[in-house]
């Protein structure tokens, strides 16, 4: 059973910062792909960022430059460092693991509980 918890969501001015962090439990991020997606309000969900178990990192079209995963392997967390925020990244964001691409989860994907992300002046 794989747990992921996020922390760090908020209201931000456009053009402003956020730092999302999530743990995960039940699985070494070291061993496997994590990442993010979001969601808005009558919006299907969507892929912010993944970082591969070797550190490769794969980012939606929409981030261009503004967003960057990272990893700290001593405390199997992930972040994700969002800059120059406008008003439509507005949208909770989900931290995701991959379970569907890896044999030993039996085809399951896992996510955190979500954390708000608002921007608005």
């Amino acid at each position: 059973q794989v747990q992921l918890v996020e922390s760090g969501g908020g209201l931000v001015q456009p053009g402003g910062s956020l730092r999302l962090s999530c743990t995960v439990s039940g699985a070494g991020i070291d061993r496997y792909a994590v990442g993010w997606y979001r969601q808005a309000p009558a919006k299907q969900r969507e892929k912010v960022a993944i970082i591969t178990s070797g550190g490769d990192t794969i980012y939606g079209d929409f981030v261009k430059g503004r967003f960057t995963i990272s990893r700290d392997i001593s405390k199997n967390s992930l972040y994700l460092q969002m800059n120059s925020l406008k008003p439509e990244d507005t949208a909770v964001y989900y931290c995701y693991f991959p379970g569907s691409w890896y044999g030993e989860f039996k085809g399951k994907d896992y996510w955190g509980q979500g954390t708000q992300v608002t921007v608005s002046s």
